[in-house]
């Protein structure tokens, strides 16, 4: 027998408390958006929907990151400057002593989650809000990276990754393309673009798929099934919800902080290497600001600030609309500064509506 004073949810409701949900009714509207006013422009032919895909597969491989890390209570401020870091670990190594390229890859890698480890250690021992923690963090590893850079080389920019990355073993996993034949067979087939002239002529205008794809899809789809698919999930949820009450129900809750710290440099450092192994260059100065912009993604997404409740989907779909507005606005015509406006005024409406819808639906189930 049903209580009556217990009153279930209907199906909008419910559908409305899904965190994702704002995510992809955004990503509709955008896309609607720039069908209208960019499509003549070519930005849903084929080598445009591969520039907004590399854009939001960037935003979306960080994003993952951010995602669990802020799901689990915690923040990382210095993920951009972990981008730098890594990146010109990676050239440093191959570039200027020498070593094979995925000698420099495991290298970076290596470094990027002790220094994620590094920083969940300092946040858990001291008891500081990770906030303040990163955010020193962020300057500290930005100035290494640059005295690193400048007493090894002379010089905050590094060239000449692109024909050591070509014959590395490892490099394409980060670096390369995918299904190149099978674009080459529909240019031949009249059915993508080609060039017509220069070296080029015949090649498709889309060679294949970025290895940078591959891993941005790769990485939501772990993420999402570690988050709520396994007990390790159940963990990051409860760790965020309320630490205290996770730790005396028995949950590793300081394991769990600084692993997620980990995974995010995890995923600042495969940015970096795809970044340096497809352009061919590392520069001192690179991932600046990309931290605030996957905390918006993750935002968007549905997650909230207070830890506890989010979606790596959501986290997802939030990095689909900002590559869809960025390029939009290019392939529109407009001035590209007004991105920033967009990441700021999404960003405030995201937090309000979620706050707002959440209020209304779990007090019409009161």
């Amino acid at each position: 027998m049903t209580d009556e004073r217990v009153k279930e949810l209907g199906f909008a409701q419910k559908l409305l408390m899904r965190p994702e949900m704002g995510a992809f009714c955004g990503v509709i509207l955008v896309l609607i958006f720039f069908l209208l006013i960019a499509a003549d422009n070519g930005m849903f032919n084929p080598d445009g929907i591969q520039n907004w895909s590399v854009v939001s597969a960037q935003f979306a491989i960080i994003a993952v990151g951010a995602c669990l890390l802020m799901i689990a209570g915690e923040f990382d401020l210095s993920v951009g400057s972990m981008i730098g870091f890594s990146g010109m670990v990676l050239a440093i190594a191959s570039l200027h002593f020498g070593l094979p390229v995925w000698v420099g890859i495991l290298l970076a890698f290596v470094l990027s989650m002790a220094l994620g480890a590094f920083n969940g250690f300092l946040v858990i021992k001291t008891g500081l809000p990770s906030f303040i923690v990163t955010l020193a963090f962020l300057y500290i590893l930005r100035g290494l990276t640059i005295f690193m850079s400048v007493t090894t080389t002379n010089k905050t920019i590094l060239s000449g990754m692109k024909p050591l990355a070509e014959e590395d073993w490892l490099a394409p996993f980060f670096g390369g393309e995918a299904f190149q034949g099978f674009f080459q067979w529909m240019g031949n087939m009249g059915w993508i673009e080609t060039y017509t002239r220069g070296i080029f002529e015949g090649q498709p205008v889309v060679s294949g798929v970025p290895a940078l794809i591959f891993w941005a899809v790769g990485l939501v789809i772990f993420a999402q099934f570690l988050l709520t698919r396994t007990p390790f999930g159940n963990w990051i949820f409860a760790a965020g919800g309320d630490a205290h009450a996770a730790a005396y129900a028995g949950i590793p809750v300081k394991r769990v902080k600084i692993l997620m710290f980990m995974f995010t440099a995890f995923c600042a450092c495969v940015f970096a290497m795809c970044q340096v192994t497809e352009f061919g260059s590392a520069g001192a100065d690179r991932g600046l600001l990309k931290e605030f912009e996957a905390i918006i993604c993750v935002v968007i997404g549905g997650a909230l600030l207070t830890g506890g409740y989010g979606s790596v989907i959501g986290a997802g779909l939030g990095a689909i609309m900002f590559g869809v507005v960025q390029q939009g606005l290019f392939f529109s015509g407009a001035e590209s500064s007004l991105f920033r406006v967009f990441l700021g005024g999404l960003l405030l409406i995201a937090v309000i509506t979620n706050t707002y819808i959440r209020r209304r639906v779990i007090g019409a189930g009161d």
